[in-house]
């Protein structure tokens, strides 16, 4: 079971969901609430995701699974595996900790939010736009993969940037410290990425002792996109 990260989708895993499928495993990319195809809600939390998870697995019979969480989907992943860790047989955390991380996507919310569908705007009109906020090209195709067409001539991002703002404080709360998870965990950073400092693995083990941690060379904070190759060995090479 794989999940996302804030503003991303199920699809962003297409590629490597469907390798790990060909080496005999089921695989399900969800999306999380107000994000991709899933329901959009003004309520927004970790405690929410979680639970949407859980209600996922039973609802489809999912009683053991590994699971593998990207950023916000890793905090997501993190705070299911200690409330429901009968579910789950391994852990995946790809570049997040359980740490409290300051607001920092004020400008990717600003560009998204100047954005105005009732003019119509073509692709390109909204990648202009969103360039005036969003200087770095990656993270606008990453944010550019929202769109659709809702109607004919008229495109609409797929996540819900009105609840999404709303709660943006809610992205970088720290999992409580008092939960724990016992069981084998593998968290994976980006060389490039400051998500997972040196200083930050102390505390990570308090509350998943059982961690490995490996670093996916030549990348950044989108590390199974950036090197998706070193990413599927390290995760294949775990669950082995």
């Amino acid at each position: 079971v794989i999940l996302h990260g804030f503003l991303g989708m199920s699809d962003n895993w297409k590629t490597l969901g469907s390798h790990f499928a060909t080496l005999g495993f089921q695989v399900h990319l969800l999306d999380l609430r107000n994000h991709g195809r899933s329901f959009q809600s003004p309520e927004f939390s970790y405690d929410l995701m979680a639970s949407d998870v859980l209600e996922y697995c039973q609802s489809n019979n999912l009683e053991s699974i590994i699971l593998l969480g990207h950023s916000m989907g890793g905090k997501v992943a993190m705070q299911f595996a200690c409330d429901n860790p009968e579910f789950v047989s391994k852990l995946i955390i790809a570049d997040i900790g359980p740490k409290y991380y300051a607001p920092h996507h004020q400008s990717i919310l600003e560009g998204l939010n100047a954005i105005d569908f009732t003019t119509k705007p073509s692709r390109s009109d909204v990648d202009q736009t969103l360039a005036k906020y969003v200087s770095d090209f990656g993270t606008r195709q990453f944010l550019l993969k929202n769109l659709y067409w809702k109607e004919q001539g008229q495109l609409d991002f797929r996540f819900n940037i009105e609840y999404l703002s709303k709660n943006v404080n809610e992205i970088g709360k720290e999992l409580p410290t008092e939960k724990q998870f016992l069981k084998e965990t593998l968290f994976l950073r980006g060389e490039k990425s400051n998500y997972i400092l040196k200083e930050d693995i102390e505390d990570i083990q308090k509350q998943f002792p059982k961690l490995l941690l490996n670093t996916v060379s030549k990348s950044g904070h989108w590390l199974h996109a950036e090197n998706p190759k070193e990413f599927a060995v390290f995760v294949t090479n775990f669950i082995d």
